[in-house]
């Protein structure tokens, strides 16, 4: 148990290194993480790492899923709706086809079933390690909305291909009908579980006050309940946590106070680094295991094939990204879409975002050891190592390359937007407004008698003067004395901060909640200036 857990605090200590390390050198942290993973297992000495293959559905995806569903904007995920689904749905069963007819033609031994259990795995992108590549660069926003919606949904639906096909390899049996019913059944229920055990949820948050922590556990436990519930009667969980993760996120202004979104911000964007942070490790590691493990293969042929299966994942996702926006165009004449004329930059970005991660790992490991009669699995280990090959080709070739690629073709934004700044300046404009009518209406007559209300009143009219002049001088020379102020004003409440810190009259618990009242304070000055 000791080296179990001085292992896995190893893995953590050296994944937060590398990711530090990654963001010195500026590169995307997924890709260092899996190229210095992969020169770990190089090391003389290092342990081999295996995981139970049964419990990586259960412990990494609900709660990646679950953070994907949060965030996702059901705005966006609709307005962009039909390219999703077309991409996410269409896509994934063009590609696992693709992969599947492939690996027949060019793998010796492989079924038409065992290449659409590779094409379910190697199918889906992974939308983490796009956003971690995106971020850094110019991208429009459409297109981040477009990949994320994409990543959210394939997920569901590589994951029910690779089902079925894990089904027919196990049992033997594959009946097109019957799979297609299955397909919309597992697809419908899994969604409707999501939503009774979210409806669950949400009058737990609702209507049965509870301290911010309870709330917060609820939260994290809230995925785990969706999937392992959809799963128990056999259907998708995947598709369970998607639909009660966009359910909750919608209403979470009713269910959640600031302090429980703050907290519960702060917990779950670590928690989501280190499961992220961990599988792409994993992915480095991995990979010297399943070289050993590879059995009737030599390394050359099996990188031959993974490269082959590289490569129409790649070939396939620009072609199908050119012709949706060809097809879009076309279908605009008839019904209304988002956007009629995408052009072909913004596509190509699309495709050339396809890098596959923590999903197509999480599945490669699942498959069993163990066919039900006692037999080893068919290919297991090449499939494992296709995947592996699959992922760095893709996370390390593309995602180094995507910067440049956006660089050279200059997407435009698909949909006309307000800039960031802009919008934030607005919003905090008509918030403050809001407040001094609503405290002029309230309390008319009253708020001179009263001082406490006066200096409401002055610091709203302040703060409404201070982000119109931000807006009007954000370069300025006024803008530079202001800052200059705060941040020696900052400095100096600090330092006497600490000073009380070591006084016996004040409790530590008291000063650190002035203290995380002043984070709160410049954090919230630090945004208003971006």
């Amino acid at each position: 148990m000791r080296e179990i857990v001085l292992l896995g605090l190893t893995l953590l200590l050296g994944m937060a290194l590398l990711a530090t390390l990654a963001q010195r050198l500026r590169i995307p942290t997924p890709i260092f993480l899996v190229l210095g993973g992969l020169l770990v297992s190089l090391i003389p000495g290092v342990p081999p790492i295996s995981i139970e293959p049964e419990l990586i559905f259960l412990v990494f995806l609900p709660p990646l899923l679950y953070e994907a569903a949060w965030f996702m904007s059901w705005r966006e995920l609709w307005r962009w709706r039909r390219i999703v689904l077309v991409m996410a749905f269409g896509l994934v069963i063009l590609t696992a086809t693709a992969v599947a007819y492939a690996s027949v033609a060019f793998i010796p031994g492989f079924t038409l079933a065992v290449g659409f259990l590779l094409g379910g795995i190697v199918s889906p992108p992974d939308a983490v390690a796009a956003s971690s590549v995106l971020k850094d660069v110019d991208a429009p926003k459409s297109t981040l909305n477009i990949l994320e919606g994409e990543s959210l949904i394939n997920d569901a639906s590589s994951l029910i291909v690779f089902r079925f096909a894990l089904s027919t390899i196990t049992s033997g049996v594959f009946v097109w009908q019957e799979v297609a019913v299955d397909f919309v059944l597992v697809t419908i229920m899994g969604g409707l579980i999501g939503l009774a055990v979210a409806g669950i949820f949400y009058a737990i948050h609702r209507w049965i006050p509870m301290q911010p922590r309870i709330t917060i556990l609820l939260t994290f436990l809230g995925p785990y309940i969706m999937y392992m519930t959809a799963e128990h009667f056999h259907y998708s969980g995947v598709i369970a946590v998607m639909a009660g993760g966009l359910f909750l996120s919608n209403h979470s202004h009713r269910i959640l106070n600031h302090t429980e979104r703050v907290q519960g911000l702060s917990m779950w964007a670590t928690v989501i680094f280190i499961i992220n942070g961990l599988v792409f490790v994993l992915i480095g590691l991995e990979l010297s295991v399943v070289v050993q493990e590879l059995d009737g293969y030599s390394v050359p042929d099996a990188i031959f094939y993974g490269l082959i299966i590289s490569g129409v994942l790649i070939v396939v996702r620009m072609v199908f990204a050119l012709m949706a926006a060809g097809w879009t165009r076309i279908a605009g004449r008839f019904i209304t879409v988002a956007v009629r004329n995408a052009g072909w930059r913004g596509p190509l970005v699309v495709g050339w975002a396809g890098m596959r991660g923590v999903v197509s790992l999480a599945a490669a490991l699942s498959i069993p050891l163990n066919l039900p009669g006692g037999e080893l699995f068919p290919h297991r280990s090449l499939i494992l190592f296709i995947t592996f090959v699959v992922i760095l080709v893709t996370l390390v070739f593309q995602g180094l390359t995507l910067p440049m690629v956006i660089r050279w073709l200059h997407p435009k934004e698909l949909f006309p937007r307000m800039p960031e700044e802009q919008q934030e300046a607005i919003i905090h404009r008509q918030l403050q407004e809001v407040a001094l009518r609503e405290l002029r209406r309230r309390f008319d007559g009253q708020v001179d008698d009263n001082v406490l209300l006066t200096s409401l009143k002055n610091r709203l009219e302040s703060e409404l003067k201070l982000n119109q002049v931000i807006a009007a001088d954000r370069d300025g020379p006024t803008m530079a004395r202001y800052h200059e102020a705060r941040v020696g004003l900052s400095a100096a409440k600090r330092q006497e901060l600490e000073r009380l810190r070591r006084q016996e009259d004040f409790d530590e618990d008291v000063v650190r909640k002035i203290e995380a009242q002043l984070d709160l304070e410049e954090e919230r000055y630090d945004h208003l200036i971006r």
